[in-house]
Formats: structure tokens, sequence, C-alpha cells
């Protein structure tokens, strides 16, 4: 279980850790020895902790009474829990039946007692337990629920199930080999998840315009209508890429050195434009993406100026790449400095060229 949080007079608590028998308090600044606080507790936190602590226990003990499902671990997380049960599976029909069995119980405001017994009280062999951490001290201490359960626990718990409100088992999950994770809600955070599925309904209705039992198949069909916008327009800036480098290729004179900025694009993009002009003799620079932060970039042309000249174009364009064959690509973080990649190309070439 989750640690509690406060203050120790006007001290915000950030952490709570057992050390032996002592509780160990990670304080925002220092406090005086001696000094008499008042302690403060989030309250909010410690009931829903109770509730899905309780919660838990009572479900480990009667999906175990009903299926024998022994429970393996649990975890309490932020938003939802999850028991490991030693199961392979758990159909539909008997999460229905745990369900409204946990319920019944919880309408039977059955008590749930904490009571601590002697470490050699022949009474805790009865008691279901995983085991006493080895540096434990002093007094075992037992929370049982009346007439369904008897559980060694240090944990906070609630004093009446009626305190649960309500448990909603959200399904199961693949666990670890033989094990299937049963997630669940208790209490107050069945109500919160209710009011969050309501609002996102309700902004699904307004977005989509038809009831909530359209939903589903209304999105489908966005999700269809997407997928074939997204191939004409692969397709378009496929046609695109040729057209540029046919362009390219039909003036009488072809410059030894190509840059080319597109904001929309992909690695295919550029890659065409350099299939089709050809890097025999002509060396590219092309980019996609955002003109002045992320995107992506090809150094493609002869071989040795690729290897050459790519990672210093990946460098300063505040990029990671790779390449062979006379291609560098990768991503950019800092496109706006295209202009000195340009500069340091044109040069290269200038460098190269037989009249320099």
């Amino acid at each position: 279980q989750p640690d509690d949080r406060g203050l120790i007079g006007d001290v915000p608590v950030l952490r709570v850790t057992r050390r032996g028998p002592e509780a160990v308090h990670f304080v925002q600044a220092a406090l005086e020895p001696g000094a008499e606080v008042l302690l403060s507790l989030d309250w909010e936190r410690r009931f829903d902790h109770m509730q899905q602590h309780s919660g838990q226990h009572l479900i480990t003990a009667v999906v175990e009474q009903m299926f024998g499902f022994k429970t393996a671990s649990w975890e309490l997380g932020r938003q939802r829990s999850v028991i490991e049960l030693d199961t392979p599976s758990m159909t539909a029909e008997q999460i229905e039946a745990l369900e409204r069995s946990v319920n019944e119980k919880i309408r039977e405001r059955v008590p749930v007692m904490v009571r601590e017994l002697a470490a050699d009280d022949p009474e805790i062999e009865t008691v279901r337990s995983r085991g006493l951490p080895d540096d434990h001290v002093g007094p075992v201490r037992v929370v049982d629920i009346k007439g369904i359960d008897s559980n060694m626990c240090c944990g906070t718990h609630v004093s009446n199930l009626s305190d649960l409100q309500v448990i909603k088992l959200l399904g199961t999950e693949k666990g670890k080999k033989n094990k299937t994770n049963l997630v669940f809600l208790a209490g107050n955070r069945v109500l919160k998840s209710i009011e969050q599925s309501y609002n996102t309904e309700k902004a699904l209705t307004s977005l989509l315009k038809n009831g909530p039992g359209e939903h589903v198949e209304a999105v489908k069909r966005l999700q269809s209508s997407v997928k074939l916008l997204q191939k004409n327009n692969l397709n378009l800036i496929r046609d695109i890429a040729v057209l540029i480098a046919r362009d390219f290729k039909s003036k009488p004179v072809q410059s030894e050195l190509f840059v080319l900025h597109r904001k929309e694009g992909d690695s295919e993009f550029m890659n065409i434009i350099a299939n089709e002009i050809g890097t025999e003799e002509t060396l590219m620079f092309l980019t996609v993406g955002d003109e002045k932060e992320a995107g992506l970039f090809l150094l493609a042309g002869p071989v040795e100026a690729v290897e050459n000249l790519g990672p210093r174009v990946a460098e300063l364009l505040g990029g990671k790449g790779a390449g062979k064959r006379g291609r560098f690509q990768g991503k950019a973080t800092k496109m706006s400095r295209r202009g000195e990649v340009q500069a340091l190309l044109q040069e290269f070439i200038s460098h190269r060229s037989p009249e320099a």
C-alpha cells in the first residue's frame, strides 16, 4: 500500500517508509527536535487507499472461496488496482458472479476489525499470510472481515465493508505464466470513473453528432476515411517527388548541388527524389518537416563526399544519422541551420571543382 501524505506542523511530508518498527518521515524542511507539532493527514489519499486495500482483501477472500483462485500478489495503482490470481484465465461468467458476490457483502455491512497477536500465538497459523518481513519485531497485526477473511496486514482499512460503497471489476489482463491479472476499482474511484466516462461520452456525442450507441461505428468510419486520405496523400507526395526530380534533370545545365526543403514529406519522399536524379554526379541535401525545429534530412551523392560530409551535416542540424552507399539520413532538431549546411556543401563543391 502506498504511504500517507500530510503536514507536520506546516512542513509537507514527502514520503514515509518503514525501518524495522519505526516509520521514517521524509520532510521538506528540518524540524526542531522535541517541538510539539500538529499532524495533518491527507485524508482523501488515505481513505482512497483504505477503500482499495479493503476491497482487495474482500475480492481475494471471495474469489478463493468461490473458485479456488489464490492471490499471488497485488498492486494499488494511482488510477486502478490489480490482483494477480494464480489461474491461467477467468471467464466472463466468473467475473460477473464474483462482482455480484463482493457487492452483496458490501450491502450486508460486514464489520472489519483489526487485532494484534503475539508472534508465537498458534492462531497465526490459521491466518492468511505471505509471511512476515525479516526485520519484523513485536506483535502481529491481523485484519478480520467478519465471517469472511482473516489476513496478516499492516495496511490501513475501512471499519465496515459498507464504507467501500461499491466494487467494479473492470476485467482481466494477461499476467505472468499461468497467472491472470484482475483489474478493479473500489469506492470513490468507481464514482470518478463514471464521471470521467460520462464527460468523455458527452464530448464524443458533440464531436460525432450522434448518440453513445453509435460512437464506435462512427469512429470506425472516420478511421477508414483517414486511411484512404493518407494513402491518397502519400501517392500525391510520391508524384510530386518524381516531378521535382524530372524538373531538375530537364534543365540544360544541371547544378552540382541540389537543395530542397518541404514541410510535408517523409524519408520515402526524399529517397524517391534521390533515386530519380541519381547520385553519381549531383550532391543533394533534402529536408522535410518544420522549417526551424525538428525534421528529417537526407544527404545523397558521390560516396566519398557523403561519407565525409554526412556526420558534419548531422552535427550542424543537431541530429543523428547513419548512411551507406552514398546516402546519409537521419533526424534533425535544428532545421533553422539548413543555411549553414548549404554553405558547407557549396564550399565543398567549390574546392573539388577543376576551376578551384
